[in-house]
């Protein structure tokens, strides 16, 4: 049962929802008016009756499953319809808009950013700087103004556009006032973008190309051409030359196996400090070639990166490799890890560890070593504890290695007497 306050709220209600028909057509007469809309004020106006009409469309109820339903086989309901009829309009509203100098400005500092964050050939920096310079000239020209500019390099190309949007937002271009202005501003704009777009990039060249303008190629000649392919002549020269430039440039640039073997190979030998940096981020892969270079540089740096790959019973080969690199460095710093691995599963490991302790050459190690030549099972590690007291050579690391000159082992027997004999030469010179 309801009373009369009902039912007057009930009357207010409906005479006070939207009239789908009254807002088609006001939406009709908004399109007219954008046909007729000449200034970005008209469209302002157009833009706020849209925006008034949009708030009217939002009362409408909302279509009952029922009627979306039925709009799949006949037409939309009305809210659905008036919806799709605003975003149209708003779509052409947008269309006729402009063109504004700010988009020609966007624009010329997006090219910047090419320029400046572009490797160029030598070919492609002369023709964005000549395109660079065709358009200040001109644009200077359609705004009526003087842009000083130096452009001799891609920097001074960049710089001088930036003189360019300075003097565009000078200009104060309005799109009502200005628009034949800023039409030509845009299309000068865009013939830069293509010209810039066409410039050669470092990128586009092969890796041949790449280097032949670096000079990579530049030592052959018909006399040492003898290897295929000519980039492996060109290692070995480098090498030759000590000049480990080359190897590393080709290190980047080629990606074979076999390109990089060779190359790996040659900075082992060399053991270059310039490619130091290259090889301690291969390295962090585990990789075992550039593990083996680190360890042939000798930098101390090198420590930190290699100490946790002979952490743990891991891979027994990549901690040989390792331990040998560590010993090769011969930093203090890595003495208490190495000596860890003396008691690695891996007999291999534990030689291996042995023979770093012995390089790096610090005393602490004497004890432990001295422990592995009398206690360890395996005669291949004894000999290299053995060897490592006599590379440590201290009277005390001499001293238990002499013990062993009647050893099972020959080679612990070897060690034993040489360190004997530099015991007897160690007394002889004191005296």
């Amino acid at each position: 049962m309801s009373n009369g306050d009902d039912e007057t709220t009930a009357t207010d209600s409906e005479e006070s929802a939207p009239d789908p028909e009254e807002i088609a057509d006001r939406l009709d007469a908004i399109e007219e008016s954008l046909e007729t809309a000449s200034t970005e004020a008209d469209l302002d106006d157009i833009e706020g009756d849209l925006d008034t009409v949009d708030e009217k469309i939002e009362q409408l109820p909302e279509p009952t499953d029922e009627e979306e339903t039925e709009s799949d086989e006949d037409e939309d309901p009305p809210r659905v319809h008036l919806q799709e009829r605003v975003q149209s309009i708003r779509e052409a509203l947008e269309d006729q808009r402009g063109p504004y100098a700010s988009e020609a400005t966007e624009d010329i500092e997006s090219i910047r950013s090419q320029i400046t964050d572009t490797r160029w050939t030598e070919q492609g920096e002369a023709d964005v700087i000549s395109a660079v310079e065709t358009f200040v000239e001109s644009i200077a020209g359609t705004l009526g103004t003087d842009i000083s500019h130096e452009t001799a390099s891609t920097d001074e190309a960049a710089a001088a556009l930036g003189e360019a949007i300075d003097a565009t937002e000078a200009a104060q271009l309005h799109p009502d006032d200005d628009p034949e202005t800023i039409e030509t501003v845009l299309d000068e704009t865009d013939t830069l973008q293509n010209e810039v777009d066409e410039a050669q990039e470092w990128s586009d060249l092969t890796v041949r190309k790449q280097l032949e303008h670096q000079g990579f190629y530049d030592v052959l000649t018909p006399k040492n051409r003898k290897d295929y392919p000519p980039e492996l002549t060109v290692i070995r020269i480098a090498e030759s030359n000590d000049d480990p430039e080359p190897i590393l440039l080709a290190l980047e640039r080629f990606t074979s196996e076999f390109m990089e073997e060779n190359c790996l190979d040659a900075l082992a030998r060399m053991g270059p400090q310039a490619a130091f940096e290259e090889m301690n981020q291969r390295a962090q892969k585990r990789s075992q070639k550039p593990i083996e270079v680190l360890g042939k540089i000798g930098d101390d740096r090198a420590v930190e990166t290699l100490v946790p790959f002979i952490e743990g019973d891991g891979d027994p080969v990549l901690q040989t490799v390792t331990l040998k690199a560590l010993g090769e460095i011969g930093s203090k710093e890595a003495t208490q890890a190495v000596a860890d691995r003396l008691v690695a599963d891996s007999s291999s490991v534990r030689s291996a560890a042995a023979k770093a302790l012995g390089r790096i050459g610090d005393t602490r190690a004497v004890e432990p070593l001295a422990e592995q030549l009398e206690d360890d099972g395996d005669d291949t590690v004894r000999a290299s504890a053995a060897w490592a007291l006599n590379q440590i050579g201290t009277r005390t690391a001499l001293e238990h290695a002499s013990e062993y000159d009647d050893d099972r082992s020959y080679l612990v027997q070897t060690e034993a007497e040489r360190a004997t004999t530099a015991t007897a030469d160690n007394d002889a010179e004191a005296v």
